[in-house]
């Protein structure tokens, strides 16, 4: 394979960006394989789900959101810690941020790590890098269920943990109302997984299992188009489900066969690209995905901490 320009470096054009209502009161930011965002109206209020990379980026967002409600942001919910999800949270002035109480651990742990790691390896969306004032800290943890109340007839949001997956405190946001779930990243849509801080056998069997026992009727992932109807939701859910098994199976072949991990992400590689290469981020994402899988294989279980030292070192021996 040709050598590749670092992760996402060199992908510098501007994504389309669709806003979408779902139901009244519930939208979907999405654009074109970038992190999708969403919100809820509540009867005097805002939830907003997600927070971007920058308040720069955050501001055009809500900017589009103000075009349809001028409701104040009471809640902001991270579904997990990542920066390109987290670091744009100081623009949306909410009264409360929730987040698992794993995430909120991870923070503490390895934010600043990952702050200059995944700037570097996506330099577009770290716009106005120098706005993000600090690290995000939720206010408000849980560690199964939180259910907000939205008032009047706009029944309730729930916020579920699911089990440990893209990270090991992500949660999806159910509206049963109207049957529509924001799954984050446990969940995409038509784009490559990232898997480099995942639980890989955990996320592909009982996590996801329990995401799809919702029945969601429309699915916001966290990257691609919003699922609509059981048929799209479910092949969404099992496209992720897919994309985890293959990484399993070809990495897990050359681990037991005492392989190098070189190896194991050229064999996964060939294994993956006829059906997912030409998704979003998935060259960016792949040796990242099998460093990590090749570790908790080899039972290291909890994910090592990435630091953009050690992104160019594990993209330089497995591009070389």
């Amino acid at each position: 394979m040709a050598r590749r320009a670092f992760a996402s470096s060199a992908d510098l054009d501007e994504k389309e960006q669709k806003l979408e209502v779902l139901a009244d009161g519930v939208y979907a930011l999405t654009a074109d394989g970038d992190p999708n965002v969403g919100a809820v109206e509540g009867e005097d209020f805002l939830v907003c789900f997600e927070a971007m990379a920058t308040p720069v980026a955050a501001r055009d967002w809500l900017a589009m959101l103000q075009e349809h409600t001028d409701k104040p942001v009471r809640y902001l919910v991270l579904s997990h810690y990542h920066a390109v999800r987290v670091l744009g949270a100081s623009a949306f002035d909410a009264e409360v941020i929730v987040a698992h109480e794993n995430t909120r651990a991870l923070v503490a742990e390895r934010g600043r790590e990952d702050w200059e790691s995944e700037f570097a390896r996506m330099p577009r969306l770290a716009k106005a890098a120098d706005s993000v004032p600090g690290l995000t800290w939720p206010a408000v943890t849980f560690s199964d269920r939180l259910t907000i109340d939205l008032g009047g007839d706009r029944g309730d949001l729930v916020l579920q943990y699911c089990g440990r997956g893209h990270t090991e405190g992500d949660v999806v946001a159910w509206l049963p109302k109207h049957r529509i779930l924001f799954a984050g990243d446990l969940v995409e849509a038509e784009a490559a997984l990232y898997t480099g801080d995942a639980y890989h056998r955990e996320w592909a069997s009982t996590t996801l299992d329990r995401v799809k026992e919702f029945g969601a009727e429309a699915l916001v992932g966290g990257r691609g188009a919003v699922s609509r109807g059981r048929e799209a939701v479910d092949a969404a859910i099992e496209q992720t489900r897919d994309f985890l098994r293959v990484m399993i199976r070809e990495v897990g072949a050359v681990h037991d066969a005492g392989g190098t991990l070189k190896e194991a992400f050229e064999r996964t590689h060939a294994a993956l690209n006829p059906r997912y290469g030409r998704w979003p981020i998935f060259e960016h994402c792949l040796p990242f995905d099998v460093s990590r899988l090749w570790d908790e294989l080899s039972g290291i279980e909890r994910p090592v901490i990435w630091t953009a030292e050690r992104d160019r070192e594990i993209w330089d021996l497995l591009q070389d």
